[in-house]
């Protein structure tokens, strides 16, 4: 059996995207006090880790990380979960960071938790955007915008040394 799948991002390029986007999240928020990455679980959540430590390094800013936790597969059919309060988040600056942004879906759904507040705004990062909206998503921080067929997948690996993303 032949692998027909391909790296589109390797470490070196991941470590890369992950800098600018960090960079452009620091100048859009330069007057922030401090800011919220919400990761979607799992990589989304290792994203935010990792831009977390970039944007400490760029800008005096207090940086708070979130979780929110949700069936990617069927985001309408089990509960959201965000791993901090709410309410908290009134009057702040909110990103949601996620790996792969396809149908739009995902980020959709990871807005729920949120519609109970008023955030100050609300932007959303991703490693890899795919163009295939279904929802009405704009993503404000992009790694790589990448045409793809609605057939292809791309799976983002960030739990080893060799972090990368491939297109199957």
């Amino acid at each position: 059996m032949v692998d027909s799948s391909s790296i589109i991002l390797d470490n070196k390029q991941i470590e890369k995207k992950l800098n600018r986007i960090a960079y452009q999240i620091a100048e859009n928020n330069y007057d922030e006090k401090e800011l919220f990455l919400i990761g979607i679980k799992e990589n989304g959540l290792l994203l935010t880790q990792k831009l977390k430590k970039i944007i400490e390094k760029i800008v005096d800013v207090q940086i708070h990380i979130a979780a929110i936790s949700m069936n990617k597969k069927k985001p309408h059919s089990d509960d959201i979960q965000l791993s901090i309060d709410a309410k908290g988040l009134t009057n702040k600056t909110v990103i949601i960071v996620d790996d792969v942004a396809n149908t739009g879906s995902t980020l959709t759904y990871a807005l729920k938790p949120l519609m109970s507040i008023k955030p100050k705004k609300i932007q959303t990062a991703v490693l890899v955007d795919r163009k295939h909206k279904l929802f009405p998503v704009c993503v404000d921080y992009v790694g790589l915008s990448l045409a793809t067929t609605m057939q292809e997948h791309i799976e983002v690996n960030m739990t080893s040394k060799k972090e990368s993303a491939t297109l199957a």
